[in-house]
């Protein structure tokens, strides 16, 4: 009889890797559902294989014909902002070039500017109505009243446009910085209104098949095996020790092995664990060196006549 043989490790790795990529493209098929919703699809389809012939799978979206409409709308008119925006920057260039003069000089400058527009003609329309009412009066140019009159308009003159260098800087400084920064903020929005979207990609479906355990049942194949064997080797070893007969004593099959004393043949006795039990012996190959003829091989194994040595 002979011992069962151990399980290969390479053949048995390779075993339990194939299942596991069996088990593997079985969890994607049963996870790979086709999804479709009212704003789009998800679908799974197979473009092939690995170099190891493990299938190769692409997952597709794709809009709904509305929302794909709105998502073609959407990127024509973010890039006919863009293309305005970048047309624009030429003439932000030459914004951007000249500095905001905020001084009092450019300041009053510009407000003189302004009033001017306004306040001449008005100050034109009060000399004339004071002359004509100096006139009707009977008050002639030279004289004290005359002056006085005029002097009293351009004083009045003189202070309206005081007034606006008083109270118009602040608003003629806003002014200023906003001329200089609304072609800015223009082409901010322009810009700012045709971002591109990143798109939101859908993680592979997470596997919900349990693999099976090759190596576990190979090994525990070899072990039930195992137990057999030397349950029957117990048994035979039991039956031969009853008889005075031949009885199991090979080196090969013991362990734990260790000297007690000596046997009347002169060779070692021995404590050992043979098949499960703790037992006392002496070693098959000792014995083939003295009394070759009490020794025999049985299968793989060899056996010892323990009553042809005259026991232990």
């Amino acid at each position: 009889m002979s011992a069962p043989k151990a399980p290969d490790p390479a053949k048995t790795a390779a075993a339990q890797t194939e299942s596991n990529k069996a088990t593997a493209v079985t969890q994607y098929g049963l996870n790979a559902t086709n999804q479709i919703t009212p704003y789009g699809n998800l679908n799974y389809s197979q473009n092939g294989t690995w170099s190891d012939g493990t299938p190769r799978f692409t997952a597709t979206q794709s809009l709904s014909p509305e929302q794909q409409q709105l998502y073609n709308q959407q990127t024509q008119l973010g890039s006919k902002l863009n293309n305005l925006a970048i047309g624009q920057t030429d003439r932000l260039s030459g914004v951007l070039s000249k500095p905001v003069n905020l001084s009092n000089e450019a300041t009053e400058s510009r407000l003189m500017e302004l009033g001017r527009v306004r306040l001449d003609p008005v100050i034109a329309q009060r000399e004339k109505s004071t002359e004509a009412e100096l006139l009707n009066k009977g008050v002639r140019p030279g004289t004290e009243a005359y002056k006085r009159a005029t002097e009293a308009v351009g004083q009045q003159t003189n202070d309206a446009y005081n007034q606006l260098l008083l109270q118009g800087r602040g608003q003629s400084v806003q002014e200023a910085l906003a001329e200089r920064n609304q072609p800015i903020n223009e082409i901010s929005a322009l810009m700012g209104g045709g971002q591109v979207q990143t798109p939101n990609f859908v993680n592979t479906p997470t596997p919900g098949v349990n693999g099976t355990d090759v190596a576990g049942i190979t090994n525990n194949a070899y072990n039930q095996n195992m137990q057999g064997y030397q349950s029957k080797m117990s048994g035979l070893l039991g039956l031969g020790t009853a008889l005075g007969g031949w009885v199991f004593s090979d080196a090969r099959l013991k362990s734990n092995i260790q000297r007690v004393g000596t046997h009347r043949l002169g060779i070692g006795v021995y404590d050992y664990d043979i098949f499960g039990a703790r037992e006392r012996g002496v070693m098959a190959h000792e014995v083939a060196d003295v009394m070759p003829e009490a020794v025999r091989k049985h299968g793989d194994f060899y056996q010892v006549n323990y009553s042809m040595i005259g026991g232990v």
